[in-house]
């Protein structure tokens, strides 16, 4: 790192392969981390990322087999890979020399455990002679550091009381409570809105600064790489393809694979003479209505307000981009258009028909005319069935409630069909869904969600998930089918770089209410909330002039 040249490295990793079962995963990988400093790691999922950097602090499976070197302070008579650390080595390494940042913060923490005492555990390992009240002091003042407001508050509290960013910050406090000299964060955004997001990239930043950590963010997203690193390391297919400073990255990128991934970042331009989102036929008719549509969920002896006076329309043809943060009701939304939840006032009309007054057969013969896509294609799919089941399953309910039966053969034959109209090799219906990549599960997903010609296609954040390469191509999918279908789409994300890729309109919904809607163009040029703003304030945007 040239930049870096008088500044001795907090660690060099060189020559670093890793393999399973004699299978290499990544080869010759190498890179240094500098103090004060954000290095980023980024690269597709399968690339190698994790494996290598959690290789580090020996957090790969057991039965990984890791080569290669990788020194703490230039001292090169202790190599941190080496397999036969004892333990307390390996007990001094994680934690206390190394912290680690994991992407699902939800899922990294105990539900039974208070936060507060999830974190002094790291202590009692590291540092076991502090009082138990020297434990709780160390950790408020670990929640204070990474801005937690109410530490008190926190220190009581369980997982599920908080939400996704606090989780985070906790996890953060963790990682840095014994003083480590290097944090790993493992996607540390991936499942965070952009306000959220945001907010976690400057802390992160911060602590670098303050702390002189040596940071490494492992990331398939280049917004977060140019929003927070100051140096990049480009990884494919197990091996280092490009390195440099993130601008030098961005403006003169010399790997294809690095163009690859720059030309794959949805753009978020605001002016007005940025180019068009799609257009939308304003002659098409209202094929989707809310009309002051609210709805509250009853708590104890308390309501909870979830969507206040409602209105919305989507055309046939037209794609309605809903966006706002986690909790601000947009699969709510989803919900009520679908049927799936009733509202307490206002009208749902789709096609013309009000959900509300039907029942029983007439109405899961309504809710046949909405598909939906979902943001976790795992969960979406059962693991136990083959994709080619999956596919042909609501060919099978039409059946079912009336509609054509078809023979074996035809069944079989439009689930080909299907599967070659998203992009998916038919020979892959007798796989199963831990079979396929990301990206394959998400298309399974959309030819599902097709399967019945659907008037209507609920998306919910199907892209959040993807590598930017494979979101772009699932993008594109989804426009294509569209043209060709003809149906409306309610698109909910949190990412107002993917709206202009993607929709004709644009709805803006925070705590319940819709602050704001029109055209994409009109939304984002000349925004007339102080809420959209904020999320297109809050929105990595790569500008070149500002470094």
């Amino acid at each position: 790192m040239a930049t870096d040249s008088t500044r001795e490295p907090l660690l060099t990793v060189s020559h670093v392969s890793i393999g399973f079962d004699g299978t290499p995963v990544t080869h010759d990988v190498h890179f240094s981390l500098f103090p004060g400093t954000i290095t980023a790691l980024v690269g597709e999922s399968g690339s190698g990322k994790s494996v290598s950097a959690m290789a580090l602090a020996h957090l790969d499976p057991s039965q990984a087999e890791v080569s290669g070197q990788a020194f703490l302070d230039s001292n090169t008579t202790l190599n941190i890979l080496d397999n036969t650390l004892d333990q307390a080595s390996l007990q001094k390494l994680r934690g206390g020399q190394i912290g680690v940042v994991f992407q699902e913060p939800m899922t990294a923490f105990n539900p039974l455990m208070t936060l507060g005492k999830q974190v002094e555990e790291s202590l009692i390992y590291h540092q076991p002679k502090l009082s138990k009240q020297e434990r709780k002091e160390a950790v408020l003042h670990a929640f204070e550091a990474v801005r937690l407001p109410q530490p008190e508050r926190i220190f009581t509290a369980h997982p599920h009381e908080l939400s996704g960013g606090q989780l985070q910050r906790v996890m953060i406090a963790m990682a840095i409570i014994n003083n480590p000299s290097i944090i790993i964060a493992d996607e540390p955004t991936t499942a965070l809105d952009v306000t959220t997001q945001k907010a976690i990239l400057q802390l992160l930043e911060s602590l670098a600064r303050e702390r002189h950590l040596a940071i490494l963010i492992i990331t398939h997203d280049m917004g977060v790489v140019w929003e927070a690193a100051q140096y990049v390391y480009v990884m494919q297919k197990g091996e280092i393809v490009e390195e440099g400073s993130t601008r030098q990255i961005f403006t003169a990128p010399t790997h294809p694979y690095t163009r690859m991934l720059l030309d794959a970042v949805p753009k978020l331009t605001v002016d007005s003479e940025s180019e068009a989102s799609p257009t939308a036929d304003s002659q098409a008719p209202a094929l989707v209505q809310l009309e002051h549509v609210s709805l509250s969920y009853s708590h104890r002896a308390h309501a909870k307000l979830a969507l206040h006076d409602i209105s919305l329309h989507i055309g046939a043809g037209e794609t309605l981009a809903l966006v706002g943060e986690s909790g601000a009701g947009k699969t709510t939304i989803g919900k009520v258009i679908s049927g799936q939840l009733t509202p307490q006032q206002g009208t749902v009309l789709i096609g013309g028909d009000n959900l509300a007054g039907l029942k029983g057969k007439k109405l899961r013969q309504a809710r046949s005319s909405i598909g939906f896509v979902f943001q976790n294609s795992s969960s979406a799919l059962v693991p136990t069935k083959t994709i080619g089941w999956s596919i042909a399953e609501p060919l099978l309910v039409e059946e079912s409630l009336g509609g054509t039966k078809l023979s074996s053969q035809q069944r079989r034959e439009r689930v080909e069909e299907l599967m070659k109209h998203v992009g998916l090799d038919p020979a892959l219906a007798s796989r199963f869904p831990y079979q396929l990549s990301g990206g394959q599960r998400q298309r399974v997903g959309i030819a599902r969600a097709i399967a019945l010609r659907p008037k209507l296609l609920i998306a919910d954040e199907p892209t959040s998930s993807l590598d930017v390469t494979v979101q772009k191509r699932v993008l594109d999918l989804l426009r294509t089918l569209q043209q060709e279908y003809g149906y409306a789409c309610l698109f909910i994300t949190h990412d107002l770089g993917i709206v202009q890729e993607v929709a004709h309109n644009l709805a803006v919904i925070k705590s319940g209410e819709i602050v704001e809607q029109g055209s994409v163009s009109e939304v984002l040029v000349h925004p007339r909330h102080a809420y959209t703003r904020t999320l297109l304030d809050a929105s990595p945007r790569i500008d070149i002039s500002a470094r």
